[in-house]
């Protein structure tokens, strides 16, 4: 199988850019969308559940991801890692909202999520 030299690959760029969401929380979806793809990588490939893995993990699968490697430097790595760490958090919000395991998780699901979380921002402003 050939690497994904891709941050999102098109089809999940299409699922996020179809969403009515602000730019802010267009990027917090694709961090997310990113984050899922890679954390489930990293638990097939440690035979680990996702919210068993370590940060130390993700950070080193992270600084050897081959679609963060064209004149990114390791600061960016870094802080890149951490976003994918917090990414865990909504993940399991997400995946409880949905009834399913984080492994199980879609993006149209992840992407709902985020539009939900947006409607409800909207109504609770005054």
């Amino acid at each position: 199988m050939q690497p994904n030299s891709e941050f999102l690959t098109p089809e999940e760029c299409i699922e996020v850019d179809k969403a009515l969401l602000t730019s802010k929380d267009k990027f917090s979806a694709r961090v997310a969308i990113y984050s899922l793809r890679s954390l489930k990588k990293i638990a097939q490939a440690s035979g680990q559940a996702i919210a068993d893995l370590q940060p130390t993990q993700i950070e080193d699968w992270i600084y050897q991801d081959e679609s963060l490697q064209g004149g990114i430097d390791n600061e960016f790595k870094k802080f890149f890692s951490k976003l994918v760490v917090a990414s865990i958090n909504p993940l399991m919000q997400i995946a409880q909202t949905n009834g399913t395991p984080i492994e199980s998780l879609t993006v149209p699901q992840v992407v709902a999520w985020f539009e939900a979380k947006a409607k409800e921002a909207l109504k609770s402003q005054p």
